[in-house]
């Protein structure tokens, strides 16, 4: 059921009970996560290692996803599931398209021979992160890779926790729908080490985006 909140005439302080991440500590949050892209940078494979070891309890037998891993999840996906995640990749490209449509160059006159205006490009590559510590996010993996398809970018990651249920794989659903959406880098790393690894990248292993 949903649950409706009434806000009217609630003082700054009453918004934190209603919105805990109002509470939120971002300087201590960067105080864990520094070190773990630090060492990502410094150690690289090592370092995603250990911190698989610490925050998924499962090191991948290949960090990179390998390819009939990703079709053999597509082939196992429940044919209903299918369908739905299908209508919504349809569904989330129709939106882009219609979106990506219009003008790349859109300015104004602002007078005689004065143009100001800006122009939409896409970029080269991007990382893009799957969370899955609690559920399959297959809504993630459509709603991240869809518009960088639509966009032209022209290189793809996908980044995902791999799973101790799944031999050290990634949930089986996110690697179908990345198997729909023709994702061919994917990769079982979770977290902060994840989000390093696209900036930093892995010699031997992934590209900095």
């Amino acid at each position: 059921m949903l649950c409706l909140i009434d806000l009217t005439d609630r003082r700054l302080d009453d918004y934190a009970g209603v919105l805990p991440r109002g509470r939120f500590d971002v300087d201590q949050a960067v105080a864990v996560v520094r070190p773990i892209c630090d060492a990502v940078r410094d150690d690289g494979r090592e370092a995603l290692v250990r911190f698989s070891e610490q925050f998924d309890h499962v090191v991948p037998a290949q960090f990179r996803v390998p390819a009939q891993a990703l079709s053999a999840a597509l082939a196992s996906l429940d044919g209903q599931l299918r369908r739905a995640i299908e209508l919504s990749i349809a569904r989330r490209r129709t939106v882009c398209e219609a979106i990506e449509g219009e003008e790349p160059w859109r300015s104004v006159e602002l007078a005689p021979g004065a143009m100001i205006g800006n122009r939409l490009v896409p970029v080269g590559r991007v990382g893009l992160y799957v969370p899955g510590g609690l559920a399959p996010l297959a809504s993630s993996v459509v709603m991240n890779v869809v518009p960088a398809q639509v966009a032209g970018v022209g290189s793809l990651a996908v980044a995902t926790p791999p799973q101790a249920e799944f031999n050290g794989l990634p949930h089986p659903v996110t690697l179908a729908t990345c198997e729909l959406l023709g994702i061919e880098e994917v990769y079982a790393v979770g977290g902060a080490q994840a989000i390093a690894m696209f900036a930093h990248g892995v010699p031997g292993l992934c590209k900095p985006v």
